[in-house]
């Protein structure tokens, strides 16, 4: 039975009951060392060693070649991040306080992509992370800045102020091919070792193109990943795979095993793609993806044969989008976008991770009276263009048919919570992506309502706040209006 370590990435192998397949390969503090003991040691003598550097030189194997070029611009990334501690016992339910929190730590990996201290690693390394400090390969420790988070292709950029710092060589995904050479690099268990010189394991490119069936709880969409059977282990999310050349061509972000270690099956984010998002990040804060307001049947994927279909259907077109100026109709079938066949729903999630605004695609939609072709202009996410209302350091959009649709909310009404910082996420428990539906007896219709409450309510008592997180409703209590 395949095991889940991390319960917020896991997926499953397929459709016929094979769950947790997907396990997160940043690392938990809690280490454990097992030494062997009641063995003697006894010494003996060794042979003398000579040195002689061009014989090292001439030994020195293509791997090695490649790992001391990339080794250089390799960084330790650890955070420290706050987690509710829920009782578990009737003990700790009249001991530990409502609410308790600890501070949990976690490793991870990274690689400079600029002299002056710019960082890629994973999402899910960063992710809720309070403090954030990366080690060089030197061992200076740095604070690190999250300039960005990506959820959808699991990217982060960090920055540290410093410069003149060594770059990893960027190489092409496109340019791998089944069998190649290929080094995973990164900092397993980084606090337990001596020193934060980064660890080196070899092997091939096992396949190109993988689509990796997402979990229920999973945001990440993990396709066209780079598969390996190099050893990725707990603390390398984040780190650069590398070619025989030393280039960086993916991003290590997960392993599919039965054990919680690397049992070969470790899979790269292309590092095309994660540049694109690590440029667009740097330079805007933000990722700019397109938005085309169509919603693919996903019950038809169920069963042994969801990877060959005979296309995709819409089951939805959401009102003002650009689906609906292109005349596309639920039941409608998109057999072809481009010159790619629609087999599966991840051929869709495809095109659309990689889609920027006011990029064209052509489809080739089936109806009943034969198949015609289709200009589907994308735009810019409904949610990045609506007008925003912050309250502190909390942003609220109000919720529209076009918003409910592009982030598949179950309400059709509310303020949606696009960003809550650290004290609403400690105090309330809010999270992004929640939706403030009711303040005691007062209705959320819109973000402007939310501000208006708490300043009707400030200063009258305590204030109950209720919010729609998927399909349930939560409700959190307040000594008074914020």
């Amino acid at each position: 039975m395949l095991r889940v370590t991390d319960a917020r990435l896991h997926g499953r192998t397929d459709a016929r009951g094979l769950r947790g397949v997907v396990s997160c390969i940043c690392a938990s503090v809690r280490l454990c060392v097992v030494l062997c003991v009641g063995a003697s040691v006894r010494p003996c003598a060794l042979p003398a060693q000579r040195s002689d550097p061009l014989a090292s030189q001439q030994r020195r194997s293509v791997i090695g070649i490649a790992a001391a070029r990339i080794a250089p611009a390799v960084v330790n990334v650890s955070v420290a991040r706050r987690e509710r501690t829920l009782p578990r016992t009737i003990f700790e339910q009249m001991m530990v306080p409502r609410g308790y929190e600890q501070v949990v730590e976690g490793l991870g990996t990274g690689f400079l992509v600029s002299s002056d201290g710019l960082i890629i690693t994973n999402q899910h390394v960063t992710s809720g992370a309070e403090q954030i400090v990366v080690t060089l390969r030197d061992g200076r420790d740095f604070p690190a800045r999250l300039l960005g988070e990506d959820d959808h292709t699991d990217i982060a950029v960090l920055r540290i102020d410093t410069t003149g710092l060594p770059v990893a060589p960027i190489g092409r995904s496109r340019a791998l091919q089944i069998g190649d050479w290929v080094v995973a690099v990164g900092n397993p268990y980084g606090s337990l070792l001596g020193n934060p010189e980064p660890s080196v394991t070899a092997g091939v490119v096992s396949a190109l193109g993988r689509d990796i069936l997402p979990g229920t709880d999973q945001s990440s969409v993990y396709v066209d990943m780079i598969q390996t059977d190099a050893a990725i282990n707990p603390g390398n999310s984040g780190g650069p795979l590398v070619n025989a050349d030393g280039e960086v061509v993916g991003v290590n972000a997960f392993i599919l095993t039965q054990s919680g270690g690397s049992v070969g099956l470790g899979f790269a984010i292309p590092i095309e793609r994660a540049m694109r998002v690590a440029n667009e990040i740097a330079a805007i804060g933000r990722v700019r993806r397109g938005w085309v307001g169509v919603d693919i049947d996903g019950q038809r994927q169920q069963g042994s044969n969801w990877r060959r279909q005979p296309g995709l259907q819409v089951r939805r077109v959401s009102p003002e989008s650009p689906g609906i100026r292109a005349g596309l109709l639920a039941g409608d079938l998109i057999v072809r976008v481009g010159g790619a066949t629609m087999h599966n729903f991840l051929n869709w999630e495809k095109v659309l991770l990689d889609l920027a605004p006011d990029d064209t695609l052509q489809l080739a939609v089936s109806r009943a009276d034969g198949v015609r072709n289709v200009l589907l202009v994308a735009t810019d996410l409904p949610s990045v263009t609506a007008q925003r209302v912050t309250l502190r350091d909390l942003s609220l959009i109000t919720v529209t048919p076009a918003i409910q649709a592009e982030r598949q909310l179950a309400t059709p009404r509310g303020a949606l919570v696009v960003s809550a910082g650290p004290s609403w996420q400690r105090s309330l428990g809010i999270q992004n992506g929640d939706v403030i539906i009711q303040v005691n007896n007062y209705t959320i219709a819109s973000a402007d309502q939310v501000g208006q409450v708490f300043a009707w309510l400030r200063g009258k008592g305590a204030v109950r706040i209720f919010f729609a997180r998927g399909d349930q409703v939560i409700y959190t209590d307040i000594g008074a209006a914020p």
